[in-house]
C-alpha cells in the first residue's frame, strides 16, 4: 500500500534544526514551537521521516509565528524510516510503526495540549501522518485538520469525518492519486455539515510540501502556496 513514492527525497534530518525547542509532552519527545500561552494550538504530524526534518520545523516555526502554540511530536519513537537499510524496506519498518499507534498516541498528545491550557486544536498530517490525523477527524477532538499528499487514508474515513477538512493533494501521486482525491471531494460535498476543501497541485509529487529542495524556486512557491493555504484553513476554525 505504500510503495517507494512515499519514500522519495528524503530529508536530512537535524535534530538542531529549527527555532523552537525539544521538551517532552503526553511522553513523546517533541518539536515545540510558539508561545505555551496561546489557547490556539496545532500539532504536525510527520511523514516516515520523522520530526526532525528541517523544513516540517520551517512549516512548525512558520505556523507558530501566526499565533499558534504549535507542537510536532516525535510519533516515531526515535526510529525514523531510513531508505538506505536495505534489510528494512518500508513495509517491514512500517509493522512497528502503524498509523493505530500513532493515532493512540495523538490523542495522549491532544490531552496534554488542553493540560496547557489550548482550548482549540487543529492537526495537519503529511503522507503518513495524513493516517493518524484523520482518525482524529473522525472522533471530533479537533477543531480542523489538513492532510497534505496523504497515504493510507481511505473512503470510508472520509465518510467519517465530522471535523473540518482540508486535503492538499498532487497531481503526480500514486499514494492519493487525483481520481481518489476526487471521490474523497464528492462525499465530503454530500455531508453539508462538513467544512470541507480539496485542492490537488499541478506538476507536483507526492512529498511536495515538506520534501522540497530549497534551492528549487518553483518547488519553493507551490510548498508555500500549500502551506498559505493550511494556515488558512487553521485561522478559519482554530480559534
Amino acid at each position: 500500500m505504500s510503495g517507494p513514492q512515499c519514500c522519495e527525497n528524503p530529508p536530512t534530518l537535524n535534530p538542531a534544526s529549527g527555532q523552537g525547542h525539544v521538551e517532552e509532552l503526553g511522553g513523546l519527545k517533541s518539536y515545540v514551537s510558539g508561545s505555551s500561552d496561546s489557547k490556539l494550538a496545532i500539532v504536525l504530524v510527520s511523514d516516515v521521516f520523522g520530526y526532525e526534518a528541517p523544513h516540517l520545523r520551517e512549516l512548525a516555526d512558520k505556523v507558530a509565528a501566526a499565533g499558534f502554540y504549535v507542537v510536532v511530536p516525535d510519533f516515531l519513537g526515535g526510529d525514523p524510516f531510513v531508505r538506505e537499510n536495505a534489510e528494512r524496506p518500508i513495509m517491514e519498518w512500517l509493522k512497528d510503526h502503524g498509523t493505530d499507534k500513532g493515532y493512540e498516541d495523538a490523542k495522549r498528545i491532544l490531552e496534554a495540549m488542553k493540560g496547557k491550557g489550548a482550548s482549540a486544536i487543529g492537526a495537519a498530517g503529511f503522507c503518513w501522518g495524513a493516517k493518524v490525523v484523520v482518525e482524529l477527524a473522525k472522533t471530533g477532538s479537533i477543531e480542523a485538520a489538513v492532510l497534505l499528499h496523504p497515504s493510507f487514508v481511505s473512503v470510508d474515513d472520509i465518510k467519517g469525518v465530522k471535523a473540518p477538512i482540508a486535503i492538499i493533494g498532487a497531481e503526480i501521486d500514486r499514494m492519493s492519486p487525483p481520481e481518489l482525491l476526487k471521490q474523497f471531494e464528492e462525499i465530503l460535498a454530500a455531508k453539508s455539515e462538513v467544512d470541507a476543501r480539496v485542492k490537488i497541485f499541478p506538476k507536483v509529487s507526492h512529498g511536495w510540501t515538506i520534501r522540497y529542495d530549497a534551492a528549487d524556486e518553483e518547488a519553493v512557491k507551490c510548498a508555500e502556496e500549500a502551506h498559505s493555504d493550511m494556515l488558512e484553513w487553521f485561522a478559519k476554525f482554530v480559534k
